[in-house]
């Protein structure tokens, strides 16, 4: 990846520092992580301000990716947080959404103080010890929009600018963004009673959360988006009508489409060996279907026993990732073993694989084995896949999942179904599950949309690889100038 257009300005980078504010959840923190490593890798000093245990959690995950550079040069800051619980998850709650994680997300509103003093601290002029006369320090602060409140007082800080980061599909907010200003929804691809809606995908503390959030959106000087424009596009440009259309934001609010913020291109001295990927060395092009449904998805025993089945059932080779959701805390609670039904493994050896470690999934999707993906349809997962050109069959669980499923399958038509949102309350029988995989896999339907998909895949690399329409070097170049 080129980086042409900020290699004047880092050539001074002590001028301009960046200061990095994640929201404690693991793909918000990962995000966030890559993007830091993008702009050191430019020359610019960066620094990582979360909780003790989420600095150790984002740093641990990003080492054991296989396909990113370490952490070096980042200055991560242990921010003080009260403490806060680490239940377990609960599998057989009526409601999906990750509310064991809620108490680690209600704590981190208490990081605004500590968060303010790290903006005084860092956006203090340095003296030129050459000359002794003192430089104006340009302070970027880029911050997840769920922490709008938390970094609030950037906004007083003279030689600082904050720049809101949003972690979901642009689809996705805009879709939230016309039901709560009460907009009419123009996409044409979909029925509006077709699309979830808040109360369906959240909890009600969550909503509440958001509308906290949003009372402080005013003060941001930009927004980054976790998107491309050959992805999403028409919905950017929406959502920029949307709020420009608000008398209350201010229309010179400038926005980028950065993402991806991953490799889009293998590099063999980044790669280490794994038994994942040492085992899909062994298949076949395209022949296996990677299963794994993120860091916040809980699944019931029976739910787990169905997928094993319908798994068994498509005769299709597969790699299963097979975890339980994180805790707020991932170290301060005992792993469970998911059980599988008796002999799976067995029955399944040379045709299955199942992992319970944290797996490489950039060097999975990379595969030339990998076929197909049946994802949660978190937006991190969905854009890795697209980038890999890796079709997926949709199996959203909360949060943005399920616009971001309807995103795959209706409208950009990179995906099959294993269910609808109007499915969610019910049991996934194997019969669905090895329809899905059968329908993704061995089919003519599946052959289309893995055409769809490698196509995009390369659109979405080009973007990446032209150095002058990348909008994370533009963005870089203008919070440095």
């Amino acid at each position: 990846m080129a980086n042409n257009i900020t290699s004047k300005i880092a050539a001074d980078s002590d001028d301009v520092v960046f200061l990095m504010v994640p929201f404690p959840a693991q793909s918000h923190l990962n995000q966030l992580l890559r993007l830091s490593r993008l702009i050191r890798s430019r020359g610019f000093p960066v620094h990582y301000a979360a909780s003790a245990v989420h600095c150790r959690q984002a740093k641990l995950r990003h080492e054991h990716d296989t396909l990113l550079l370490n952490t070096s040069g980042i200055t991560f800051h242990e921010l003080p947080t009260p403490p806060f619980n680490s239940p377990p998850p609960e599998p057989y709650s009526s409601v999906k959404f990750l509310q064991h994680l809620w108490p680690s997300f209600e704590a981190s509103l208490k990081l605004r103080e500590p968060v303010a003093a790290l903006l005084r601290e860092l956006s203090s002029s340095p003296v030129d010890t050459a000359t002794t006369r003192t430089r104006t320090r340009r302070l970027v602060v880029i911050h997840d929009n769920l922490m709008n409140y938390v970094v609030q007082d950037a906004a007083s800080v003279p030689n600082a600018e904050s720049y809101s980061f949003n972690c979901s599909s642009t689809f996705c907010t805009f879709c939230i963004t016309c039901q709560f200003t009460g907009k009419p929804f123009p996409v044409v691809e979909l029925e509006p009673q077709a699309i979830p809606t808040l109360d369906n995908c959240f909890i009600p503390e969550v909503a509440n959360f958001f509308f906290m959030q949003s009372q402080f959106d005013h003060l941001k000087h930009g927004t980054l988006f976790s998107t491309c424009r050959a992805v999403e596009g028409p919905y950017l440009d929406l959502l920029a009508q949307t709020t420009h259309a608000d008398a209350s934001v201010d229309k010179k609010t400038k926005q980028w489409a950065i993402a991806p913020l991953f490799p889009v291109t293998a590099n063999d001295e980044e790669d280490k060996a794994h038994p994942t990927l040492e085992w899909l060395d062994k298949q076949p092009p395209n022949s296996v279907i990677y299963v794994s449904f993120g860091s916040t998805t809980t699944m019931s025993h029976e739910q787990i026993h169905e997928l094993a089945l319908g798994l068994e059932e498509s005769k299709q080779r597969f790699l299963w990732g097979l975890r339980d959701a994180d805790r707020a805390d991932i170290f301060n609670a005992e792993s469970t073993i998911l059980q599988l039904p008796e002999g799976f493994e067995e029955r399944m050896k040379g045709v299955g694989k199942v992992t319970r470690d944290w797996a490489p999934q950039l060097g999975i999707l990379r595969h030339p084995s990998v076929g197909g993906f049946m994802s949660h349809c978190g937006w991190n997962s969905c854009l890795e896949s697209l980038t890999m050109g890796v079709p997926l069959a949709t199996w959203p669980m909360h949060s943005d999942q399920p616009h971001n499923a309807l995103l795959m399958t209706h409208i950009l038509k990179v995906g099959v179904q294993v269910i609808g949102w109007g499915e969610r309350d019910e049991l996934v029988t194997s019969h669905a599950i090895k329809k899905s995989i059968e329908s993704l896999m061995a089919s003519s339907e599946g052959h289309e949309v893995r055409t769809r998909a490698e196509e995009l895949g390369k659109a979405i690399k080009q973007s990446v690889e032209d150095d002058h329409t990348w909008e994370l070097n533009s963005f870089i170049a203008y919070a440095a100038r």
